[in-house]
């Protein structure tokens, strides 16, 4: 696993949101990410190589008091590249104001499904046990078919 970010580059976007985005953030991390799928497809490793390209959370619709733009767990985006993956499709569609998915959400079990079955698991009928020995399965989500 690769993650891209540094000690003096945040994308915790409270404040001044958009000069950030537009100046320090987007384009070294659009150049990274364009030259990491380029030399995977390169090297013949990108159909193996799962690429995600996410955070923890979106961010919220209403700009702040000090043009940021807050934690909104509610609604979010993210791209996955290689790794089995069906390029070129997007899945659901959120509100006008991207407040709430509207159209076919996706859950965080799903996209952990998604990765598992991407990566050759069944994760519905893979089972850990907790601590009092209960079976759990790895995950409860269900793929998001359209990608695989």
């Amino acid at each position: 696993m690769t993650t891209v970010n540094g000690p003096s580059i945040t994308w915790d976007t409270h404040k001044d949101n958009f000069k950030q985005m537009k100046d320090l953030l987007v384009p070294p991390m659009e150049k990274a990410y364009v030259a990491l799928i380029d030399d995977l497809s390169d090297h013949g490793l990108l159909d193996e190589t799962l690429v995600i390209w996410m955070g923890d959370f979106g961010r919220t619709p209403v700009i702040n008091k000090e043009a940021g733009r807050d934690h909104w767990p509610q609604c979010y985006s993210m791209v996955l590249a290689g790794g089995g993956i069906r390029g070129g499709e997007v899945i659901g569609e959120s509100d006008k104001t991207g407040a709430r998915p509207l159209i076919r959400p996706v859950t965080p079990a799903d996209i952990h499904a998604t990765v598992f079955d991407a990566l050759g698991y069944d994760a519905q009928h893979i089972t850990y046990h907790l601590a009092d020995g209960r079976p759990m399965p790895v995950c409860d989500g269900t793929p998001i078919h359209e990608l695989l």
